[in-house]
């Protein structure tokens, strides 16, 4: 059984920060990319930023020089440092992890539950 248990959402004014974090926790044999997604209401699930288990990243162009993703591999959990927010990054923030939960078990996507992440005056 995998896990991902996400925090850090909330609640923040224009131009505030915010940091997710998302720890994958049960049986995990490798885990390989992790990365936040987000949802807005009427909107399509889109891909915020992903880190791979060797530390390459890539953004979503709207929040390059604002967020930064990082990884503690010890801890099996991802960070989403968010700065200068603006009201359109309010979404659903789902965490996602590639990986193998045991010796012969196929790599798969899980998800986490999510967490909103609202910015507003």
């Amino acid at each position: 059984q995998v896990q991902l248990v996400e925090s850090g959402g909330g609640s923040v004014q224009p131009g505030g920060s915010l940091r997710l974090s998302c720890a994958a926790r049960g049986s995990i044999f490798r885990l390989y990319a992790m990365g936040w997604y987000r949802q807005a209401p009427g909107k399509q699930r889109e891909l915020v930023a992903r880190i791979t288990s060797g530390g390459s990243t890539n953004y979503l162009d709207s929040v390059k020089g604002r967020f930064t993703i990082s990884r503690d591999n010890a801890k099996n959990t991802v960070y989403l440092q968010m700065n200068s927010l603006k009201p359109e990054d309010t979404a659903v923030y789902y965490c996602n992890a590639d990986l193998e939960s045991t010796a012969i078990t196929s790599r798969r996507g899980y998800w986490g539950q999510g967490t909103q992440v609202t910015v507003s005056s």
